[in-house]
């Protein structure tokens, strides 16, 4: 089974309220680099001051693993999903980032066969309210206007 590069972030304690901070790449969003014990900060690729608050990672009998997550970065928010679809086909996928004031943005997401982790995000826009206020939800599915849902995975689970 593959990790998703998020285990990292969303790994609480006890009495964590599900936020993580991660550290900047030096060159924007650069891809993790494991902790060499050294005195440089673990990369997950998302950049400077970037709060993560994501859902758990979870994983269908079908074969699709998912972990939803709400991003904010200054005045930016915006959801990102990171999936491996192990189906062997292609699925219809959309990841939804539902705001304050009944705002929700959609984007549907190219979900290939190719049993490779991926990821979808939404455009980022400007933060409306708080943080919390923002939750990301992902839904996989058979191909067709009958396709039946096979993993709906959220940044709040």
């Amino acid at each position: 089974m593959v990790a998703l590069p998020l285990a990292v972030a969303s790994a609480r304690q006890a009495g964590d309220t599900g936020r993580a901070v991660v550290p900047a790449a030096s060159r924007g969003d650069a891809p993790a680099r494991p902790d060499t014990g050294s005195r440089s900060p673990h990369l997950l690729g998302l950049g400077l001051t970037t709060a993560a608050r994501c859902g758990p990672e979870l994983t269908s009998p079908d074969g699709i693993e998912a972990q939803t997550c709400v991003l904010t970065r200054g005045e930016d928010t915006w959801a990102r999903t990171y999936y491996r679809n192990a189906t062997g086909r292609s699925l219809d996928s959309v990841l939804s980032l539902m705001g304050p004031g009944d705002r929700t943005v959609q984007m549907r997401c190219a979900t290939g066969a190719d049993d490779e982790p991926a990821t979808c995000e939404t455009p980022r826009e400007r933060s409306r309210g708080v943080p919390d206020a923002y939750t990301a939800v992902s839904e996989f599915a058979e191909r067709g206007p009958e396709g039946a849902l096979l993993l709906r995975s959220g940044s709040n689970s």
